[in-house]
């Protein structure tokens, strides 16, 4: 691919199957990790994004591909072997993969690369999101996304080079399958994040922060639970959602 098209624009689009139930992990890459075969097959990832970044790096096109690294919600956490919990990790937020309202279901590391234009080493902590890639992508290459429509996403370039310092998305809603778990909103004029729960997925066993007996949260039905009036949290003051509020603790 890239010895036919290195001397013209290309886009190259890699959807790997890690990190994800099956873990199927090549015999080279069976035990490396200590973290068992979820373990495996990150490692067996990251090999693979490397060797596709090595050969941008020798093609001499560094300087001028744009580079993004993302996930498909967050980490798997039912990954088990026995009694041992082998899955992924979210750190401070609550949920995982396949929850379409916690935090740890939603948040995933988006990894940017272009050495020709973006500085190294930039931090920034502004949600953003997959549906951004598509006006990204087209105005990368130099086109307009269509007008006739509504488009959920917008281009991440002004927040990338600097221009903006904030996410174009004043809201973002979080779906489990069809449908509607959450919807955030970043107040603007505060400059605090609010969070909205209408359904959450009952955990298995209650406390475990996952659905260990069905292997994955259901997104209706009797493994969920419905909030009336939903279950409200200032990210901003509590991104790991342990702290409900109420007319109470939160007057606004």
């Amino acid at each position: 691919f890239y010895f036919r098209n290195k001397h013209r624009p290309f886009l190259l689009f890699v959807s790997l199957l890690h990190v994800h139930t099956p873990l199927i992990t090549t015999e080279k890459f069976q035990g490396r990790s200590r973290h068992g075969l979820y373990g495996d097959n990150v490692e067996e990832m990251d090999w693979m994004v490397g060797k596709l970044l090595d050969v941008i790096d020798k093609e001499d096109l560094k300087n001028t591909t744009f580079i993004y690294f993302a996930s498909d919600h967050g980490g798997f956490l039912e990954a088990h072997r026995g009694n041992s919990q082998l899955g992924g990790w979210n750190g401070i937020y609550k949920g995982g993969k396949g929850m379409g309202g916690w935090e740890g279901g939603i948040r995933v590391p988006g990894i940017v690369r272009w050495p020709g234009v973006l500085p190294a080493g930039t931090v920034i902590n502004e949600p953003t999101s997959l549906m951004d890639i598509y006006p990204t992508v087209v105005q990368l290459a130099g086109g307009a996304v269509p007008q006739d429509r509504v488009m959920d996403g917008h281009t991440l370039l002004p927040l990338l080079r600097g221009t903006e310092q904030h996410s174009r998305h004043e809201f973002l809603f979080h779906y489990c399958g069809v449908f509607l778990h959450a919807v955030r909103w970043h107040q603007r004029d505060r400059g605090t994040v609010w969070k909205d729960h209408y359904a959450t997925p009952v955990f298995q066993p209650e406390g475990s922060g996952a659905c260990f007996r069905t292997g994955i949260c259901p997104c209706f039905g009797d493994g969920v639970t419905h909030h009336d009036p939903p279950l409200l949290f200032n990210l901003s003051h509590d991104p790991s959602e342990a702290n409900p509020l109420s007319a109470d603790t939160e007057p606004l």
